[in-house]
């Protein structure tokens, strides 16, 4: 079985500041760090780092080659990657205070400039019951998931970052939901005016589209898991955030990975939670990604602290 994440590649340009600049002020920062990025790129590097037969389709500039080298080396396929010669690579400016908070800025770039015939190239290596795992960092997403479809593929949504378009996506073609609060809310075109807690969001998010699982975190309060079989709560856990760059990218591409793998959802959810919070420990985007056996290690630290782990 194998997985294909059709999406963005980025070259991260993060800043050290000690607070994220305010309307008409000048900073200067204290570190420049330029990495790869792109939640595509992010989510494929933890799919493979989780044991996935991972795949990335998706297309850079010439300046971002390095990229490729990024995915390789751990251990994704790039062959359904594009290198275009008359535009660059998407970028992220991305500004990292104190707290390990961020804000950031894209640049599509080639990201949005995916072609059909790109598509129909790279859904013929693809078949029936292989996953796909989808963002909002490039164009074209509703050929790609009509595609997805036809072939029988398991459709997995992370609706990030979500404006109008996802809205007119065939998201009844979804089997999961990778989303947090904020985003299931704008799924569901309403504001939080009854301060519904996240069980309550996920489940009017199941009720909504009732053939799909939905994953929804909540950041330090753990995430959710709804499906026919009921729902299954993952707490956080609590460490020291560096940066919260890639910490979604990585709960996403361990829990898909760890769900391949044959675990069950109460296995891959914990998996995922042990992943993102590595992660955050971690400056960059892809360079935060754990591997597989650094989870393995921090659940022998947690057993050694005689904290209860599943």
């Amino acid at each position: 079985m194998k997985v294909l994440c059709f999406g963005s590649l980025n070259i991260d340009y993060t800043y050290k500041l000690d607070h994220f600049v305010q309307k008409g002020e000048t900073i200067s920062s204290k570190e420049l760090n330029v990495c790869s990025g792109g939640k595509g790129l992010n989510q494929s590097i933890a799919l493979a780092k989780a044991g996935a037969d991972a795949y990335h389709a998706g297309a850079i500039g010439e300046d971002g080659r390095f990229l490729l080298e990024q995915l390789e080396e751990a251990g994704v396929n790039t062959d359904c990657i594009k290198v275009l010669s008359d535009v660059r690579s998407g970028n992220a400016i991305i500004q990292n205070d104190t707290s390990g908070d961020n804000c950031i800025i894209l640049y599509g770039g080639a990201n949005q400039a995916i072609t059909k015939a790109q598509v129909d190239e790279v859904m013929s290596e693809f078949e029936k019951g292989d996953y796909i795992i989808l963002q909002n960092e490039i164009n074209e997403l509703r050929y790609i998931m009509e595609c997805a479809k036809q072939n029988g593929m398991k459709i997995v949504l992370n609706p990030s970052p979500m404006n109008g378009k996802i809205l007119e996506l065939p998201l009844e073609y979804v089997d999961y939901f990778m989303l947090n609060e904020i985003e299931a809310l704008q799924i569901l075109e309403r504001e939080n005016v009854l301060n519904l807690r996240g069980e309550e969001i996920a489940k009017d998010i199941r009720t909504r589209f009732p053939n799909a699982a939905i994953v929804l975190t909540m950041g330090e309060a753990g995430s959710i898991y709804v499906d026919s079989n009921g729902i299954v709560r993952q707490p956080a856990y609590k460490v020291k955030a560096v940066d919260t760059t890639a910490a979604g990218d990585t709960f996403t591409g361990f829990f898909i990975g760890g769900i391949i793998k044959g675990l069950n959802v109460k296995e891959a959810m914990n998996v995922a939670a042990k992943a993102s919070a590595i992660a955050v420990t971690r400056q960059g985007a892809a360079p935060s990604i754990p591997t597989w056996e650094e989870i393995e290690h921090l659940k022998r630290l947690l057993q050694q602290a005689n904290i209860k782990v599943n």
